[in-house]
Formats: structure tokens, C-alpha cells, sequence
């Protein structure tokens, strides 16, 4: 396959990659504030998203793929809130190990990569449609 089909097949694979990103950082970001639904019940856990490069090797093309969507390992948020349905004996609330500040810079970036990878197959789809127009006017 040629350079621009390969290009389009990069870009592809990485609108699926970030478009899985933007859901994770929107799963999280949605489920700040979630708590447990007994006393001392783990609340939600942030989940993370980790990148892989994988060969197309029908274009020739190194593309991006999503390796794992795996659970933040840090520690949940302990608050001291009593009258809390999810407080344990002690008082404490165990709030999710999600921080908005990041889930929203996350979800910017992907969303950046996501516009960047649109534009690719774009420019990519004008070339190709320039080629054919020249090919058919030299005919």
C-alpha cells in the first residue's frame, strides 16, 4: 500500500486510541465523588489507560493501540464525614483516588491528539483526491 493508505491507517488507529482515553477520563472524572454503598465500601477506583504500538501489516504501518485499561493503584482519599451513609465506625468516607484537575487535562490532550489525527486523514483524503484529478486531466 502506498504512504498516504498508511497514513490513514496510523491516523484511524489513533482516533480509536484517544476516543477510548476520552471515555476513561470521562468514566472517572464522572465518578469523582462517588462513594461506597456500605460502611467502609471501596468507592470507585480511577482507571488508567496504557498505550501499545502494534504493525498493520497489511498498509505497513506502525500504529497505536490501547495495551491495557488497567485500575490506579494509589490510595483512596479518607474524609473525615460521620454522618456519612459510607462513613466506617470511626467516622472516615473513602473517596475515589480520582483527581478532576487531571481527569480534565487528560481528556484536553486526548481530545488535541484525537483533532490531530482527524486532520491527518483529511489532508490524507485531499491528496489522494488531488492524485486522481491529475491522473484524470493527463489522460
Amino acid at each position: 500500500m502506498d504512504a498516504l493508505q498508511s497514513s490513514i491507517a496510523a491516523a484511524s488507529a489513533g482516533l480509536e486510541a484517544q476516543a477510548k482515553r476520552l471515555r476513561v477520563a470521562a468514566e472517572n472524572l464522572a465518578n469523582a465523588q462517588s462513594t461506597g454503598a456500605t460502611p467502609g465500601a471501596d468507592p470507585y477506583r480511577r482507571k488508567t489507560v496504557a498505550f501499545a504500538t502494534a504493525s498493520d501489516h497489511d498498509t505497513g504501518a506502525t500504529l497505536v493501540k490501547i495495551a491495557a485499561i488497567d485500575a490506579d493503584p494509589r490510595p483512596f482519599e479518607l474524609k473525615y464525614d460521620p454522618g456519612n451513609a459510607a462513613a466506617d465506625a470511626k467516622g472516615y468516607v473513602k473517596y475515589p483516588n480520582v483527581n478532576p484537575l487531571i481527569e480534565l487535562a487528560d481528556m484536553r490532550e486526548a481530545n488535541r491528539s484525537y483533532e490531530s489525527n482527524l486532520q491527518v486523514i483529511k489532508q490524507a483524503r485531499d491528496l489522494i483526491s488531488m492524485t486522481i484529478d491529475l491522473l484524470r486531466s493527463n489522460s
